[in-house]
């Protein structure tokens, strides 16, 4: 379990993956949450200029830009203002995957050991000379992409050094693969799916307090039973099951952000656009709320993982908890989104999650 999504928000505050001990303040809107378990998408309405109000400028829709000028209007590229800044497409998705497998070069470490350097002698000079490199090679803002991306390369690498270890931590080696994976697919997955909205943010790095609480909580349960009942963490099949949940929760949810395509955002949408639809394609003719699923089996997989117990249970309490609550504010907002539209794609398909039915419709 590891920290996760946009600025200390976590879905406490409304954002697309959940903060494992986290609630959405009572009285706050509903809002209507796209990359969570949101199925708009945006359809482009041809021949039809929009003009993007502020309104829905702070609200984020993608699907609201402004109408193109003509090429005879355009300026020259060096006039536009900050051409010289912007990057071409694609530029941070090729730029993050290169800067991750240069972290994950950590594996040919034990080479330099063999060398004769010492274990953590080797270790701080690859950290510095990557450092370094990365200074070298970039500037702001595509340094701060970089070192992001390079340091979970670089947990990858570690977590798999410690997976093929001879040691009672190889399951934490699992662990922090799945991780560093997670948090940098998302970067990744939405560099090549919506880059309007990539952001640093999209690292889902700087998580809120109580996911993070929830994380070290996690770190020090394995830490202190692996010390005192080292024989609890070798239970192969228990972490092998929790392994095969994390990837189950990792695929739904990139197939999800994939099937959401542009509408997929890491920021809350609280406005419905009228050039936006309601998605009952793909994993969402499964779930209605595939993401959710996706993210509920992950957060728990990773505990039985590590065959944490304490944790494992109060994850699986908390994070039901939320998305029956969460789940429930979400479809009052789509009911009023789509109406009679949505309450028959209600009736037809299930959330996905245990024992949680949604929103209570009276007739």
């Amino acid at each position: 379990m590891v920290p996760g999504e946009p600025p200390g928000r976590g879905l406490a505050a409304g954002r697309g993956v959940p903060a494992k001990f986290g609630r959405q303040p009572s009285g706050a809107a509903v809002s209507r949450e796209l990359a969570g378990g949101a199925q708009l998408r945006a359809a482009a309405l041809p021949g039809r200029r929009r003009r993007r109000s502020a309104q829905a400028r702070r609200a984020g829709f993608p699907g609201l830009q402004p109408a193109p000028a003509p090429p005879c209007a355009r300026p020259p590229p060096c006039a536009m203002a900050g051409c010289a800044a912007r990057a071409p497409p694609g530029s941070e998705a090729r730029l993050s995957l290169a800067t991750f497998l240069l972290g994950a070069s950590v594996l040919a470490l034990p080479l330099l050991t063999r060398a004769g350097l010492q274990g953590r002698t080797a270790l701080a000079l690859y950290v510095a000379g990557l450092n370094a490199l990365l200074l070298l090679l970039y500037r702001p803002p595509r340094y701060q992409i970089a070192i992001r991306a390079c340091f979970l390369g670089f947990v990858f690498g570690c977590g798999m050094l410690l997976s093929f270890s001879q040691s009672s931590w190889n399951h934490f080696g699992w662990y922090m693969c799945s991780l560093s994976l997670f948090h940098y697919s998302e970067y990744l997955v939405t560099a090549v799916n919506n880059p309007k909205s990539l952001s640093l943010d999209s690292f889902l790095l700087n998580h809120s307090l109580e996911y993070t609480v929830a994380a070290l909580s996690s770190w020090i349960e394995f830490t202190l039973e692996n010390i005192f009942w080292p024989e609890l963490k070798q239970i192969t099949w228990l972490s092998a099951t929790g392994l095969l949940m994390v990837v189950f929760g990792e695929c739904l949810r990139k197939a999800a952000m994939f099937t959401a395509g542009s509408n997929f955002n890491h920021v809350v949408q609280n406005e419905k656009s009228e050039t936006h639809t309601l998605v009952t394609s793909g994993v969402y003719a499964w779930f209605r709320h595939p993401s959710y699923v996706g993210w509920f089996y992950w957060s728990i997989g990773t505990q039985v993982m590590l065959c944490n117990p304490i944790c494992g249970v109060g994850y699986a309490l908390t994070v039901w908890r939320f998305f029956r609550d969460r789940t429930e504010e979400e479809e009052i907002s789509l009911i009023h989104f789509f109406g009679e539209e949505y309450l028959e794609y209600k009736k037809r398909v299930p959330t996905g999650l245990p024992f949680i039915k949604g929103v209570k419709v009276e007739l």
